[in-house]
């Protein structure tokens, strides 16, 4: 039985970078919503459902970006995951880093993946239909 859509949290301050996101989604038919944060604070303030989110869906994924202004990837990260409501939210960081230190810190605040986004439309069109498989088809994730 497949899964009916979920909501998808993408936290990305780049319009190009969300952009391409979204034409991901249509180019492979992803019926999942995507809902943007542009910044780390706003997308705590999603989570939490604060100020004009109030109404807003619990995501059954996070895209998260490492590089965000106000708050970053890193410390959005690290309040997820010390979160006992959230923590159970697959967070896959999604970024251009592939430093070393950047995944090894992801992982260390218990990132469930990390993936280094392809500059080119068509392998980032890729990249996103795996993660759509591999977390909304094959991983059995709680319902809350």
């Amino acid at each position: 039985m497949t899964p009916g859509p979920i909501d998808i949290l993408l936290v990305e301050d780049d319009p190009g970078d969300v952009l391409m996101t979204r034409e991901a989604f249509e180019h492979q038919k992803i019926r999942n919503a995507l809902h943007v944060a542009s910044d780390g604070v706003e997308a705590l303030e999603f989570l939490n459902r604060k100020g004009r989110f109030r109404t807003a869906p619990r995501p059954g994924l996070i895209l998260l970006d490492l590089n965000l202004p106000r708050k970053d990837g890193r410390e959005v990260l690290g309040e997820i995951k010390r979160d006992p409501d959230l923590r159970t939210i697959p967070v896959v960081v999604l970024t251009t880093s592939e430093a070393e230190e950047d995944i090894a810190r992801s992982y260390d605040l218990h990132a469930n993946a990390y993936v280094t986004k392809p500059v080119d439309f068509e392998k980032f069109v890729e990249v996103v239909r795996k993660i759509d498989d591999f977390w909304l088809t094959v991983v059995k994730l709680p319902h809350r």
